[in-house]
């Protein structure tokens, strides 16, 4: 049986599909995981806040009003 390949966000959607399990505490699922207790709470605090998993690991932001100036 081949070894199974998953992408960080499939890690990530994993981690907090086994949170709202209930099963694991948050040491043990971050152990499991191989991330610190510290992200663990980012990427649950992020979840619970976006209602989402972020791609790139960080929230989306708006973007600089100095990149697009208010029209006159």
């Amino acid at each position: 049986m081949p070894w199974r390949e998953t992408s960080p966000m499939d890690q990530r959607t994993q981690f907090i599909a086994d949170h709202l399990r209930d099963l694991l505490s948050i040491t043990e699922l971050c152990a499991l995981y191989g991330i610190s207790r510290k992200t663990g709470y980012k990427w649950i605090d992020r979840y619970i806040r976006l209602g989402v998993i972020s791609r790139r690991g960080h929230e989306i932001t708006c973007p600089s009003p100095k990149l697009h100036p208010a029209p006159k």
